[in-house]
């Protein structure tokens, strides 16, 4: 019995070792396996951060881009701004010309008139052409100025050689942006 009890213990000891190289082998497999998973997951994600990257790239093009769109409708909108102030003193200025022109006929038609009357007639008329003009200069008080159409208040304070801010010191009580056809203003 000696010969056989000191076998079974001996006869064990390689199952064992066998169970436990499975064992091992098994728990290998797994980590192979984790591992493998563990590798895809981390090639998903740098699928997915290498889109961020360029996303990131996108975004900064599109922020640059928008800046210079920025400035340049700032740019255009002074341009503009220009423009409009040029066009209106160009409107100020033809304004200002058409008045001459509509007063030039009137006063070549009065001459004419004059001139096809008898000398009797012209006479008389050129009398109360100078009392008409004498009453006017009288009802214009000499040192006022009398609001005609298209008139503003820098184009009087030039007509009559003098700053705008003196004119309107001169006036105090006159709305600016309100002018009257026939207003008077007094001259500093």
């Amino acid at each position: 019995m000696d010969t056989i009890g000191s076998r079974e213990p001996n006869s064990m000891l390689p199952v064992g070792a066998i169970i436990v190289g499975v064992i091992g082998l098994l728990l290998g497999g797994y980590s192979a396996i984790s591992l493998g998973n563990v590798k895809r997951t981390l090639a998903e994600h740098q699928g997915k951060m290498a889109r961020f990257d360029s996303f990131e790239s996108q975004v900064g093009t599109a922020t640059s881009a928008s800046e210079k769109a920025t400035r340049d409708i700032g740019a255009l909108t002074r341009s503009t701004q220009d423009a409009f102030n040029q066009v209106g003193a160009e409107l100020g200025n033809l304004r200002g010309a058409i008045t001459k022109l509509e007063e030039s006929p009137r006063a070549r038609s009065a001459a004419t008139a004059a001139a096809n009357r008898p000398a009797a007639n012209a006479a008389a008329n050129t009398g109360a052409a100078a009392a008409a003009s004498g009453a006017q200069a009288a009802a214009s008080g000499g040192g006022d100025y009398v609001v005609k159409s298209g008139d503003t208040g820098v184009r009087i304070a030039r007509e009559l050689g003098i700053s705008f801010a003196s004119l309107q010191a001169a006036n105090p009580d006159v709305n600016w942006n309100r002018l009257g056809v026939g207003q008077r203003l007094k001259r500093p």
